[in-house]
């Protein structure tokens, strides 16, 4: 049989002391707090006492350090995936709040005539689709247990919103992401929906230090 459930957990917090849309850009890893919020996403996923058979990553540094500590949990080395990377972002590097705010430069409104797609980066219909079938043959890729899957916080929201139905176009300051949480999915019983994935469950295990973060993810 294949897996039992998929995780999809979101990396920790980015030193990132310029405050850019940092994106796809190198260079980018966790900040010591940053490291602490994905040690509390490991114990999270330890606690549960589930049997975590593979453990996937994205290419960013940040993800993978973010890994780190599940792999150590449970005798893994993570594999790297392109589909649950970040997607690009016409504003990386950039400021996106203050009065250095790449939004004040009238030469970049361009990139913001449709928010709904978006117009500025990767559409939300490929990031989604992308990430579903990572999912996919990341589920088919164990004969029993979980898989665990570190992304970021985009490409996990809009699995949240495919599966839930819900349109992909959304307010960025409203997804329920949080740094190092858990979303954790299952294949659906039932015969209408056999096959599909459901969301079974959502974890803010670094909770308790959210309110020390100094970068949450631009948006």
């Amino acid at each position: 049989m294949p897996a039992e459930q998929i995780h999809l957990v979101r990396h920790g917090e980015v030193f990132n002391p310029q405050g850019v849309l940092y994106g796809r850009l190198p260079g980018y890893g966790l900040s010591e707090l940053g490291r602490r919020m994905a040690q509390s996403a490991a114990d999270d996923l330890a606690a549960r006492e589930r049997t975590i058979a593979a453990l996937v990553s994205s290419p960013l540094q940040r993800t993978q350090q973010s890994a780190e500590p599940i792999a150590a949990a449970f005798g893994l080395e993570a594999s790297l995936d392109e589909r649950v990377i970040e997607p690009e972002n016409r504003f990386e590097g950039l400021k996106m709040h203050g009065r250095e705010s790449a939004l004040r430069d009238v030469r970049n409104w361009t990139f913001l005539v449709n928010p709904w797609e978006p117009s500025w980066g990767e559409p939300f219909r490929s990031i989604a689709t992308r990430m579903l079938h990572a999912m996919n043959d990341a589920w088919e890729s164990v004969d029993a247990g979980d898989v665990v899957i570190v992304s970021h916080q985009l490409p996990i929201w809009m699995v949240h919103r495919r599966v839930r139905g819900k349109s992909l176009a959304h307010d960025p300051r409203r997804r329920r992401c949080a740094l190092s949480s858990i979303t954790s999915f299952e294949r659906a019983s039932t015969d209408s929906a056999a096959g599909r994935f459901v969301e079974v469950g959502y974890r803010n295990p670094a909770a308790g230090l959210a309110a020390q973060a100094t970068d949450v993810g631009a948006v």
